[in-house]
């Protein structure tokens, strides 16, 4: 008998584990979200948004301006937290939140990179993190016009959304789909908010779109918030190109911005913002901060 004791409380110390590493893996969820599937119906992909409402949502009966927000995975919660923290310690005005996830099945930068930017690069050595499928490119403008003739209808259908104010919200190849829009239907939003886009990408396309736009334009309808951060530039003895590895990010997006501006499109807004000691991982918090108050701190109803 004693040894049948012996055994067994090895036996039951490894259930007690395992109970308890289960309850330890319970999920947490973000107060006040929903997801919902959406079939893209020109691409042939599925895809979710997020939603997140404020908190006084189901009792305020109000219409919210809406925060569409690329790279959902990282973005989303984020997004979230500093809107709802603007709003209780800042005065901010109270959002929806909309999550733009990448689609279902493939890898994140798979998926990012085909969708969110505006050619196939004439040169390339980036590799496939889908084992069995070539990277691919381009379809900025496709995916640009899925969030406008699909996300947008059901987000207006289903939330008291006010889709008179928009808000888009990118950081890096994100910020190039902000660009994409911008340049193709500039009142698809009322606000942008671009942080460290990739203006390097495919030898500076972006530069090209821009004067392009600019040969067959008289005005530019946006509001847009530019960040980046301060360590985003050419290390030292490096010689500036348009390419990644040897990218001045601020100088480009300095030289873009002056582009945009020297066109004095009259109803065109647009601000510069660079954060001293901010990286290209660490800047995005700070663009969303300041680009969420460029907008709607003056907005309060």
């Amino acid at each position: 008998m004693k040894n049948i004791r012996w055994k067994l409380r090895p036996l039951l110390f490894a259930l007690c584990c395992l109970a308890g590493s289960a309850h330890a893996r319970e999920s947490y969820v973000l107060d006040n979200t929903e997801v919902r599937d959406i079939r893209a119906q020109a691409l042939k992909r599925d895809y979710q948004v997020y939603v997140a409402l404020p908190d006084a949502y189901r009792e305020s009966g109000k219409s919210y301006p809406v925060l569409f927000v690329a790279d959902a995975n990282y973005a989303f919660p984020l997004a979230r937290s500093i809107a709802s923290r603007l709003h209780k310690h800042a005065g901010m005005e109270q959002v929806i939140v909309v999550g733009l996830s990448y689609a279902k099945g493939d890898a994140p930068n798979f998926s990012r990179r085909r969708d969110y930017t505006p050619s196939v690069p004439r040169r390339h050595t980036y590799r496939s993190d889908m084992p069995g499928r070539a990277p691919a490119f381009g379809e900025a403008a496709a995916y640009g016009r899925f969030i406008t003739s699909e996300v947008f209808p059901m987000i207006a259908r289903e939330y008291r959304a006010d889709m008179r104010r928009k808000i888009f919200v990118g950081h890096s190849y994100g910020s190039l789909l902000g660009l994409q829009l911008l340049l193709s239907a500039p009142r698809s939003f009322e606000h942008y908010i671009l942080g460290s886009p990739s203006l390097w990408y495919d030898a500076g396309m972006m530069f090209e779109r821009e004067l392009a736009y600019a040969a067959r334009h008289k005005d530019l309808p946006a509001s847009v918030f530019f960040g980046i951060g301060g360590l985003e530039k050419l290390a030292p003895g490096k010689k500036r190109s348009r390419s990644e590895e040897d990218a001045d990010m601020v100088a480009d997006l300095r030289e873009f911005d002056a582009s945009l501006t020297s066109h004095r499109y009259p109803n065109l807004k647009t601000r510069l913002r660079v954060f001293e000691d901010e990286d290209h991982a660490s800047v995005f918090p700070l663009v969303l901060t300041h680009g969420l108050r460029a907008y709607l701190a003056s907005s309060r109803k």
